[in-house]
């Protein structure tokens, strides 16, 4: 994943200039949907009368639900509804609602994280590989190693990936052995 910049020499070009042009590139994982989950010990629920319009019931009988989850601190009042019962299911949707939507805010501002990790921000100076038809090759700067663009392009990129390996492995080994070093 990263910047990948391709050098062309088109057929329309009278003067063989080489025009460059980029694309971005991030591998992003699938992500499942979000299963909101409520432990029936987080919850704090109150009941109290509702008041208002709606004659004698509102005033004797508690139909109104408050109702707290602990772990977030959101607090949601429900009296729609002439029964309990109904509050409290209704306070249980959008509850349900908005933890959702936490979860679903939380996963995005991951996603963005792990994105902008991968391809920066999309400039050509970010490179990570140049794909040169005029001179047939295919440069990895990572690696700072040439390979032949018709092997690449017939998907034999084994090379490629096997020098990569090698590159990630020595760079672990030589943190690891940072690491040790410094204690």
């Amino acid at each position: 994943a990263g910047v990948h910049r391709v050098q062309r020499v088109p057929k329309t070009e009278t003067q063989g200039r080489v025009h460059t042009s980029t694309a971005t590139v991030a591998i992003m994982p699938e992500c499942d949907e979000v299963d909101v989950k409520i432990d029936k010990t987080d919850l704090q629920i109150t009941t109290m009368r509702s008041g208002g319009a709606g004659g004698q019931n509102v005033n004797k009988v508690e139909t109104a639900v408050d109702l707290l989850h602990k772990p977030t601190g959101i607090r949601i009042k429900c009296t729609q509804q002439r029964s309990q019962l109904k509050n409290k299911e209704q306070a249980m949707k959008m509850l349900m609602g908005k933890l959702y939507d936490i979860q679903i805010e939380e996963r995005q501002a991951e996603e963005r994280e792990r994105r902008g990790n991968q391809v920066g921000t999309g400039g050509r100076s970010e490179k990570i590989r140049t794909y040169n038809w005029k001179d047939s090759r295919c440069s990895d700067h990572r690696l700072g190693q040439n390979f032949p663009l018709a092997q690449f392009l017939s998907a034999d990129i084994d090379p490629m990936i096997s020098a990569m390996i090698a590159q990630d492995q020595a760079e672990k080994l030589k943190e690891l052995a940072d690491e040790s070093s410094a204690q």
